[in-house]
């Protein structure tokens, strides 16, 4: 409930940050005298254009574009931070350079791409779960429904241990369509020969 009335009193405030305010046109921000204009002052009607239907109806789906933009947004933002949250200060400074140039943007990459096909109807719903397991469990975040109480995804990291090659972070994702048990492949990151530390650490 708590990240529903987050996620609309940003909406709120974005829609009348950006559009609600309108000046007056009467008012001459060029005027060379300060005079003040009463509001008995008759204008011409030239000065008023009328605002076609059209117009108004293209703002409105420009602000709908906005607005599912900045929540899709928000969502892969959230997953960015849950995934390097999970790796741990001692595991990212490592691996920095081929997490940050191949496993974080293949990870929003499909994060936005779930939340565009499921549609904006949907969408409004979802969130990323907030704690990462610790210590060798493989769940960096699952991308929830929170309005029907499931997972629509499921985001992990395995240890693989390579004899004669060392350690690998292998990074997949389960989806809900096949009951979570194929492992979507996203990328995999070499630590090295010795036994990295536990996530989180």
């Amino acid at each position: 409930m708590k990240l529903w009335i987050k996620k609309i009193s940003v909406v709120l405030i974005t829609f009348m940050a950006l559009g609600v305010y309108i000046p007056p046109t009467y008012l001459d921000t060029s005027a060379d005298n300060d005079e003040i204009v009463s509001a008995k002052t008759n204008f011409n009607d030239d000065i008023f254009t009328p605002v076609s239907e059209v117009e108004i109806g293209n703002e409105s789906e420009q602000e709908e574009i906005d607005t599912d933009e900045y929540l899709i947004g928000i969502i892969t933002e959230q997953a960015k931070e849950q995934t390097i949250s999970k790796m741990g200060p001692r595991i990212a400074k490592q691996v920095e350079d081929d997490f940050s140039t191949s496993i974080l943007p293949h990870i929003e990459q499909v994060v936005r791409d779930i939340l565009v096909e499921s549609g904006k109807e949907q969408f409004q719903y979802y969130g990323i779960s907030e704690q990462p397991s610790a210590g060798y469990g493989e769940k960096i975040f699952h991308l929830y429904n929170f309005k029907a109480n499931t997972d629509i995804a499921k985001f992990h990291v395995r240890r693989e241990n390579r004899p004669g090659d060392g350690y690998w972070f292998n990074f997949h994702y389960h989806l809900k369509n096949d009951n979570f048990e194929e492992h979507h492949s996203i990328g995999e990151v070499f630590w090295a020969k010795d036994t990295p530390p536990k996530w989180m650490a």
